[in-house]
């Protein structure tokens, strides 16, 4: 019994400036009594959302564990919040220690500030909730949210990055999709494009760090050296900015209206064929559908381009790590709850069909009668399955220890506000520009 949906706008005046975590002890959560309710009572739980699409899929979370459970239901109030005013109202809720919900979805990017260096945070432990899912969850997403031994939040999805080619175009151009493995491969293959269409084949984005993680991960490197310290400017780094920065003047890849794949310009430009192929997780299944609906049938899906001699073939991109409140007095049954709605092959299922999302529950990336399904939208839009994709890359997925460093956040937005657009659009040096965001960010944060 999902509870009514409540959309609520904020005002951000006031919240601009950098918010500290405070110690997390203390009161939170919901005032209502810790006693459990009676049989067949419902357990009312507040969850705080920045996305509308999550908001729908945990509605129907809630409504299939109410079948399972129907002595223990859950009755979800779900409020949906703008992204930037959602972690301000939880960043001053954990300062004053008042007004938590029970549950709430965590961006990726702002996740490390609701955990101090020293291990202290306002979120459970849900490691022990995951126990009956663990084996087949993708462990380096689990790891994304975790800190030390401890399992701090659920993950949406893999995000895996795979490439998405407009073969319709390939075609056209007498480019065979399928011979590109290397990211060689991938500047040949853009080269080729550009010079026989005069139009741009991938893209190089200012607004979002996402490629570069991939490429440095692929590179065996890392944004932050073995003690966490900010290693932006070491050689993997200014390898993979300079792979990038080298295929953008061979023309086989191009900046983009609005700065990255996944924004209103670029669903425009993408949709109209003016870009041929887009490098990004795998998640961006439900933006070709949604957004761009006149590539239907044009677009397959096949893995990354990888490093040659690599031992990483992809990593998850982008995320929401899902959280219980430690102060909530409904905790336990919360992360109970969450476990279901996040990691059950039930859920993870769910989250192919309405979210388009790669499942983190590696069981079902093996049940045909989901996987292709012919009547899904999302199977009937793309020339290849995403599943056949990532079966074939699961044994590469890898870790980028950079997106659990606290100091990942503002190291994002050097890159996307100065770093990336240096080096992309006013032809900067790699290593020049990295040697100054290094400086920079050593002022911001310290070494």
């Amino acid at each position: 019994m999902a509870g009514p949906r409540r959309y609520l706008p904020l005002a951000a005046a006031g919240l601009a400036g950098v918010l500290m975590l405070s110690a997390c002890g203390g009161g939170g959560g919901s005032d209502e009594p810790a006693a459990s309710p009676a049989d067949g009572e419902a357990t009312k739980l507040d969850m705080w959302v920045f996305a509308e699409l999550h908001a729908d899929y945990y509605d129907q979370m809630a409504e299939e564990w109410n079948e399972q459970n129907p002595n223990r239901p859950v009755d979800l109030d779900v409020t949906v919040y703008p992204y930037q005013d959602m972690h301000n109202k939880l960043q001053l809720a954990v300062n004053s220690g008042s007004g938590l919900p029970d549950v709430v979805d965590i961006e990726v990017n702002k996740f490390s500030n609701f955990v101090s260096e020293d291990g202290r945070t306002p979120l459970m432990d849900l490691s022990e909730a995951a126990g009956p899912y663990k084996d087949d969850v993708v462990q380096a997403r689990l790891d994304l949210y975790s800190r030390g031994d401890k399992i701090l939040g659920f993950p949406m999805h893999v995000g895996a990055f795979v490439t998405f080619y407009n073969a319709a175009l390939l075609e056209e151009a007498g480019i065979d999709y399928t011979t590109i493995k290397t990211w060689d491969d991938f500047k040949e293959a853009g080269v080729t494009y550009n010079q026989a269409t005069g139009k741009a084949f991938g893209i190089a984005s200012t607004t979002v760090n996402f490629v570069e993680p991939l490429i440095v991960a692929q590179l065996g490197g890392n944004f932050f050296d073995e003690d966490g310290g900010l290693a932006v400017n070491s050689p993997e780094v200014v390898e993979a900015l300079a792979m990038q920065q080298d295929m953008l003047d061979a023309g086989a890849i191009s900046t983009i209206p609005g700065g990255g794949p996944d924004d209103e310009q670029a669903f425009g430009v993408i949709n109209s064929g003016e870009y041929a192929a887009v490098v990004y997780p795998a998640w961006y299944t439900s933006r070709f559908v949604d957004y761009m609906p006149d590539l239907a049938g044009d677009v397959a899906i096949a893995p990354a381009p990888v490093v040659d001699g690599g031992e990483v073939a992809t990593i998850g991109g982008g995320g929401t790590g899902t959280a219980v409140i430690e102060s909530s007095p409904k905790k336990d049954f919360a992360a109970e709850w969450l476990a279901f709605a996040k990691l059950s092959p039930e859920a993870n299922v769910a989250v192919w069909q309405v979210l388009g999302f790669d499942p983190v529950n590696m069981s079902v990336w093996e049940d045909e009668a989901v996987t292709k399904d012919p009547e899904n939208k999302f199977n009937k839009y793309f020339r290849t399955n995403l599943f056949d994709v990532l079966n074939e890359v699961k044994d590469g997925i890898g870790h980028f220890d950079g997106f659990t460093n606290p100091n990942l956040p503002t190291l994002n937005n050097v890159f996307t506000t100065t770093t990336l657009t240096e080096v992309y659009e006013n032809g900067v040096e790699p290593q020049q520009a990295l040697d100054q965001a290094q400086k920079d960010l050593e002022n911001q944060v310290g070494k």
